[in-house]
């Protein structure tokens, strides 16, 4: 494989393909995410490993949402050179089978992945301990609800944005890594390694993949509180309790179809990356 090195436009780019091939099976994508995040909420109820079990799973979840949209990017009609004439969706059970197959195919090495994802988290949590004595690593892994005063003191606060930074690092290592381990066969840590570069040599485009995703949701969410609010007024003349319904309904829905958007463009930031040598 080689890497490419992108304009910053491309970022955009990236945001636009993404949304359109969501809109080609949004209820696969939709349904793939509550299925991960029905896992994920399920094993972070376990006592002690609960805490690390959801990090573990963050591989999985990345190459999921990669094979789910390179199978509806690949499909007939998509504009990609491969199309003859026929506009025909991919099925949301071909998506998922190709899903099951790459888990079965690389869990060993998402496996390694998961721990080193673990490991560091562990770590960037034990590192608030500088900061702030320990209240942020005693309310993390024992669960304690620090005390008011705690909160709100600027050593907590610190710890915690401390923690928020050195964890960037992470998301950064584990943006492209699972796909190098699936589509080019890397060793897992010469993954990490390799979507660390990746991330650093086309930052501009990520940055404004970022930025231009940032203001999709923004604008989507206050869309949508508009629109809650408008059937929130019309509400107080019948059902108030109905119209709050309606309302919530809306703003859960938009929040879990954005984040599955968000997902589904990731395979393009991979794809237009890294290529066959």
């Amino acid at each position: 494989m080689k890497l490419n090195l992108v304009p910053a436009r491309t970022g955009v780019e990236w945001v636009r393909l993404g949304l359109r091939n969501f809109w080609r099976q949004p209820l696969a994508f939709v349904s793939l995410f509550l299925l991960f995040m029905a896992v994920i909420s399920s094993v972070s109820q376990l006592p002690l490993v609960g805490r690390f079990l959801p990090l573990m799973l963050l591989p999985f979840s990345t190459l999921a949402f990669m094979v789910a949209a390179s199978v509806a990017d690949s499909a007939p009609g998509n504009g990609n050179g491969n199309a003859t004439g026929d506009v025909k969706k991919p099925t949301g059970a071909l998506m998922f089978l190709a899903v099951a197959r790459a888990m079965r195919t690389e869990w060993r090495s998402l496996v390694v992945l998961g721990l080193i994802s673990a490991v560091y988290f562990f770590l960037t949590v034990l590192a608030t301990a500088v900061v702030d004595g320990g209240q942020f690593v005693r309310s993390y892994f024992l669960g304690e609800a620090p005390a008011k005063e705690v909160l709100e003191s600027s050593r907590f606060q610190v710890a915690n944005m401390l923690q928020l930074c050195l964890t960037l690092p992470l998301v950064a290592a584990m943006w492209h890594a699972p796909a190098l381990v699936h589509w080019h066969k890397v060793e897992p840590v010469k993954s990490i390694f390799f979507s660390l570069v990746a991330m650093f040599r086309n930052f501009s485009a990520y940055a404004l993949f970022w930025l231009v995703w940032c203001g999709v949701v923004l604008i989507s969410l206050a869309c949508v509180a508009l629109i809650a609010t408008v059937v929130i007024g019309v509400g107080s003349l019948g059902s108030d309790a109905g119209a709050m319904a309606v309302g919530n309904v809306l703003m859960v829905g938009t929040l879990l179809a954005l984040a599955a958007m968000a997902q589904a463009s990731n395979w393009f930031t991979f794809r237009d990356t890294f290529k066959p040598d």
